[in-house]
């Protein structure tokens, strides 16, 4: 709680966990996050170790934020978190969410022994966002690359795709409803769906 207890601190890390961000691209991508408070975190996170900032070359030579190698090494505490609170009564598919955030729920929910037995190349366009990725040894591996020659290409916005992934809908009822666009072989589009589920909340 030291390193990461400050408000916003861990949801800045989420957004870097698939690679470098601009200052306006983290902004913009956590509602109600101020620049000022954005500045204060980044700085805080910076002198604990956790990120780093950098210019990319040119043409770009715009400066990003990411994480260090040390920062990085908390994704698994990240997730084992974002899988816990996916198991509270309160939890609400419906709620805004980053596109960073969608991408991340994927490789975090994903049923890796359901997952083994599909090989596919696949492509998402959240909100607008490319990403591409690939089943590894049953774990989602997620690049910011464009999915043009993907073979099963995932397109539509965050939230409405999670509800897509985390509902009880068929992938051709999402469809018919306008919840998402899909590029590619429809059956293996639903087998990839399957493998998410939302745990089920117990309190005894």
């Amino acid at each position: 709680m030291d390193l990461l207890g400050e408000r916003w601190s861990m949801l800045i890390m989420r957004e870097l966990l698939l690679g470098p961000r601009r200052f306006g691209e983290i902004r913009g991508s956590l509602v109600g996050l101020s620049a000022n408070v954005l500045t204060q975190r980044l700085e805080g996170l910076e002198q604990a170790g956790i990120v780093r900032k950098r210019v990319l070359p040119s043409p770009a030579n715009a400066q990003v934020y990411e994480l260090t190698r040390w920062g990085k090494a908390a994704e698994d505490a990240i997730f084992a978190l974002s899988r816990w609170a996916a198991g509270s009564p309160a939890h609400d598919v419906t709620l805004p969410l980053s596109n960073a955030a969608f991408m991340l729920s994927l490789r975090t929910m994903m049923d890796r022994e359901k997952a083994r037995a599909l090989s596919i190349d696949l492509g998402f366009r959240v909100g607008g966002d490319p990403f591409r990725a690939q089943i590894v040894d049953g774990r989602l591996e997620i690049e910011r690359v464009d999915p043009e020659s993907a073979g099963l290409v995932f397109d539509g916005d965050p939230s409405l795709l999670a509800s897509v992934f985390y509902g009880s809908q068929s992938l051709e009822e999402s469809e018919a409803a306008g919840l998402v666009r899909v590029t590619g072989d429809r059956a293996v589009a639903q087998r990839f769906v399957d493998c998410f589920r939302l745990p089920v909340f117990v309190n005894d």
